[in-house]
């Protein structure tokens, strides 16, 4: 829930009538504005009392605090939601998807799961979709074989790891091994363990994972971390079935982004490896549902191919901006081997429009250029009634994006549902040919090897 403005003011030096500029604004009302937006920092303010500037800082910040786990390339961040339903304004960071890898499997299956987790990849609507975390979890009793799977896991790969532990020596030192540096997660710190937890924490400080039997029992746990200055923080409410996980990651949500309740303001984990019980179908549609029901990071017991895209892709779905549509790269598209006479055709952004025209393309057989001009994600008809998909903004594009020197044809193919721009282009594009294509992508197979025939002749 935002702070107002008016509310911030209040608590600046002398109730906000200070008014003396020394934080750049004219008055402690315009700063205290700036504050709530976002667009100035506290230490603007030198007069703020200290117990008054830490009052501050909580009330903006955000609802759900930021964690980042791993490092480099393979960070993922979870958390920083600021609503509920997605339709309200959107949802930022995608859950992550882990792998678990206990330290009773043999050498074999533990190669496996990290090459599927290192290899499993999507390309949809031009983007890479993949796994995102392993967790590795001491189950033998044997710590030295629990570090000996550490050591192999940090050796084979880059992603960001979780380390699941309930013996606190095995536990401090697989993070060890990790490297604070690469900000493993902990898991798990309980009402038995916080204690003698804290200050090993405190020590080499990484992130952590509460877990309780409820939500109830999270909130003493996540206040004592406050009280410690330790708030990299997910919280697991240990449900044990889908409609207690439903209650409880929708409860936490609502506690952190409507009522600003700081001990539930951080990101969960859920695991529907553990809760399924060995029925993968079952562990699947549970992940599905926490993808959309508020879960940071789902444990899965592996990965397959057949499951894992749909999961991905739920997520890339789930979290893309309801408010933007997908759009790709605004450039110049190789589909095929194009050479100096092959055809170069033009399309809009809109992903939708981008994979349909670059698939039809490439099932007539012919290599080409295919221009994909920005519209800011939308369709050719109505990219060209915003005037974003004209003469005028086609023209420079062609010219910027190098494909003169890619070709001699000299002959630019334009949707046939906007022929009414081909004047206006060949005003823009003095020594081009504009030829109008067909009106349905569905065309292009039956319709482009004979335009390109031509282009030969």
């Amino acid at each position: 829930m935002a702070v107002k403005g008016t509310d911030l003011a209040k608590k600046l030096p002398e109730s906000g009538k200070k008014n003396c500029k020394e934080c750049g604004f004219p008055t402690c009302f315009a700063f205290a504005m700036k504050l709530a937006s976002g667009a100035a920092t506290l230490d603007k303010c030198p007069h703020l009392a200290p117990e008054v500037a830490e009052e501050l800082e909580d009330l903006l910040a955000p609802a759900q605090k930021l964690i980042s786990i791993g490092s480099g390339d393979r960070a993922l961040q979870v958390g920083n939601e600021e609503v509920v339903y997605r339709h309200e304004k959107t949802y930022y960071h995608q859950p992550g998807v882990a792998i678990l890898i206990a330290d009773t499997e043999d050498e074999a299956t533990v190669d496996e799961k990290i090459r599927k987790l290192n290899e499993l990849s999507f390309d949809v609507v031009g983007l890479i979709l993949k796994p995102d975390l392993v967790a590795l979890q001491f189950a033998s009793g044997d710590k030295a074989r629990y570090e000996s799977l550490v050591k192999r896991a940090v050796g084979k790969t880059d992603a960001g790891i979780i380390l699941i532990s309930e013996d606190l020596d095995a536990l401090f030192s697989a993070r060890d091994i990790v490297g604070v540096g690469r900000k493993p997660l902990l898991y798990p710190i309980t009402k038995d363990n916080i204690d003698a937890a804290i200050p090993g924490i405190k020590e080499n400080p990484t992130p952590v994972a509460l877990r309780a039997d409820s939500v109830e029992g999270l909130i003493p746990l996540a206040s004592r971390f406050r009280e410690e200055k330790l708030d990299d923080l997910v919280l697991d409410a240990g449900s044990k079935t889908v409609l207690d996980g439903i209650r409880d990651q929708t409860f936490m949500r609502r506690a952190a982004v409507k009522q600003s309740f700081r001990p539930l303001g951080y990101p969960t984990i859920v695991f529907p490896c553990f809760a399924a019980a060995g029925d993968r179908v079952k562990e699947i549609l549970m992940a599905s549902t926490f993808i959309i029901k508020f879960a940071s990071i789902i444990v899965l017991s592996d990965f397959d191919e057949s499951s894992l895209l749909p999961l991905l892709v739920e997520r890339l779905n789930i979290y893309t901006d309801p408010r933007m549509p997908l759009s790709v790269e605004e450039k110049l598209y190789e589909v095929g081997e194009p050479g100096a006479d092959s055809p170069v055709l033009i399309t809009t952004n809109w992903a939708l429009t981008y994979f349909i025209v670059s698939a039809e393309i490439e099932g007539s057989k012919v290599p080409s250029w295919l221009l994909v001009k920005d519209s800011e994600g939308l369709g050719v008809l109505t990219a060209w009634a915003a005037g974003k998909f004209n003469g005028d903004a086609i023209g420079p594009f062609l010219k910027a994006s190098g494909v003169e020197d890619k070709t001699k044809t000299r002959t630019l193919v334009i949707p046939g549902k906007v022929s009414r721009i081909k004047g206006e282009l060949e005003d823009a594009l003095p020594g081009w040919k504009i030829v109008v294509g067909p009106r349905e992508s569905s065309e292009i197979p039956g319709w482009l090897p004979g335009f390109a025939a031509s282009l030969k002749n």
